[in-house]
């Protein structure tokens, strides 16, 4: 049977909670978050690769892919369903995991960082250099519909709640693959490779199946940028924004599912405020955000929350 737990109830109550919360929120405040729970998505692919001991300094590649998608099937393939358009974002993103994943997985450490860094960059070329999707410019990404139904002047409210409902349904999804068997091999994986693979279990081919599950995940918060924002550029694919989600990885931990989405919300926030005040410094207001959270929570922002309950229990 398949039993829902506390925190699975928690994610799925703070999903429909949230969701909700677009009848009272003011209209920036719903943006910024569906941005944030956005790229939580995209963070959760790195996240999930972490987990396994791999560390992908090229996510942007399959979140550049997951815009692209819906971008270019509402611009040239004529279809305009939500659900539809990152479904195959989602299948675009793990085909192309499958063919590049086969040789990604035979490397470690450095070795695989760089080589997905490269594949990223390749794209990023790739979509500069073509005038069909619009170079450097990129292109606008028409309005969605919703089974038929056309949101109208409602369109970023409808992405907003079909952003919550993604974050809270992957959360949950991922939650319960990192307590199955599958998620504790990945982290056997990690500590010692050459035992698990003594135990019968090849660690290739379980990183390859992590590799492509991540793909899709961050596929899936990119085609869900590319509907909020109504745009998408190659820029997407650039070496700095695989660094954005590595930055935000780092500032939430790897030990909760929720860490992403709490790390990207208070990266959003502190980078629009800090654009806002500070405009020709705001990175080094992000730089020392970071600095500040490896020194004092160095397994980053989720291990406070543990923190806090196991002195409570204390």
């Amino acid at each position: 049977m398949m039993r829902v737990d506390r925190t699975e109830a928690w994610l799925l109550g703070a999903g429909l909670a949230l969701a909700l919360g677009a009848l009272v929120l003011p209209s920036w405040l719903t943006f910024l978050l569906t941005i944030a729970f956005a790229k939580g998505l995209v963070v959760q692919g790195v996240v999930i690769q972490m987990r396994a001991g791999l560390v992908s300094f090229g996510q942007g590649l399959y979140y550049c892919i997951g815009g692209y998608t819906v971008g270019v099937g509402g611009q040239m393939v004529g279809v305009h369903d939500a659900f539809a358009l990152l479904l195959l974002s989602m299948a675009a993103a793990a085909a192309v995991a499958m063919v590049l994943g086969l040789l990604l997985t035979r490397y470690r450490e450095i070795f695989f960082a760089m080589l997905t860094l490269a594949f990223s960059m390749i794209l990023y070329g790739i979509l500069s250099k073509s005038q069909s999707l619009g170079s450097t410019d990129g292109f606008n990404v028409r309005a969605v519909t919703a089974l038929g139904w056309a949101p109208g002047a409602g369109g970023k409210m409808f992405v907003y709640v079909l952003t919550c409902g993604c974050a809270a349904v992957a959360a949950v999804l991922l939650h319960r693959l990192s307590k199955s068997s599958v998620g504790h091999v990945c982290e056997a994986i990690r500590e010692n490779e050459v035992r698990v693979e003594y135990l019968g279990v090849s660690p290739r081919w379980m990183l390859y199946a992590t590799y492509v599950l991540a793909a899709a995940t961050s596929a899936l918060g990119g085609g869900l940028i590319g509907m909020a924002t109504g745009h998408v550029d190659p820029e997407m694919a650039y070496w700095t924004t695989s660094g954005e989600f590595i930055f935000i990885a780092l500032l939430g931990g790897i030990s909760h599912v929720a860490a992403p989405f709490l790390a990207a919300t208070l990266f959003s926030t502190v980078r629009t405020y800090a654009i806002q005040f500070v405009p020709h410094s705001w990175q080094m207001i992000l730089g020392f955000v970071l600095l500040g959270i490896i020194i004092f929570l160095p397994k980053g922002l989720w291990s406070l929350f543990r923190r806090t309950k196991a002195e409570a229990r204390a």
